[in-house]
């Protein structure tokens, strides 16, 4: 086995830490965002507060909320969290956050008469979001979804900053070990570029398949 792909095997072992970043934030994201967009609109005191944790998790780097919460958990309550969960809680908290504008944008895009015909039929609030509103805006947005787990990926690659085994950290360990520094991170970069690629894909067979219901 030559170094290269032996390299690439080592780095590419990361793809296990980095997709389970990645599954976990996406879905933390997706739940807090959808949260975060109907707390919105239930009255003025959820709606401002709301608007300002966003406004903090979207006005502070990412790297700086994962260092708050691998570095001061342990601090303040006592516990030290592990890579995985610092890194899920974490990205996924952020995304969440902007998932909650996207959500927002979808669901001013809506016609308003919805909400309106919705009460006056008497509609349940929890059944009016869960059958009527968020699956139209769901498929409305998924475009936008799809890049926010493109960038959510990449963003992953901030977990080699606490210790995590990712992508990222490996190509960097093979770099210090052998003084060669392009290699490892074009490999690293390929990987990535390869994943983007694949959420890309499903992208566009998901949206396939949106349509093709659409036309039924």
């Amino acid at each position: 086995m030559n170094r290269i792909t032996a390299d690439f095997l080592y780095i590419g072992s990361g793809i296990v830490l980095t997709l389970e970043l990645l599954v976990g934030s996406v879905l933390i994201g997706l739940v807090g965002g959808v949260l975060f967009a109907v707390a919105r609109r239930c009255n003025t005191v959820c709606k401002a507060l709301i608007n300002g944790i966003v406004s903090v998790v979207r006005g502070t780097p990412v790297i700086l909320q994962l260092s708050i919460i691998y570095f001061t958990i342990p601090q303040v309550f006592g516990c030290k969290l592990g890579i995985i969960p610092t890194g899920v809680i974490a990205f996924g908290i952020n995304s969440s956050a902007y998932v909650a504008e996207i959500l927002r944008a979808g669901i001013e895009n809506l016609p308003k008469g919805q909400f309106e015909v919705s009460r006056a039929l008497g509609i349940p609030r929890f059944h009016m979001w869960k059958d009527i509103i968020l699956p139209q805006v769901l498929m409305n947005i998924l475009p936008a979804l799809i890049n926010e787990t493109v960038t959510l990926l990449k963003e992953t690659a901030l977990i080699a900053t606490v210790g995590g085994m990712d992508i990222m950290r490996r190509s960097q360990v093979i770099a210090a070990e052998q003084y060669e520094y392009f290699i490892p991170l074009c490999i690293a970069a390929f990987i990535y570029y390869a994943l983007v690629l694949l959420i890309e894909f499903i992208g566009r067979k998901v949206e396939g398949l949106k349509r093709y219901a659409e036309n039924l």
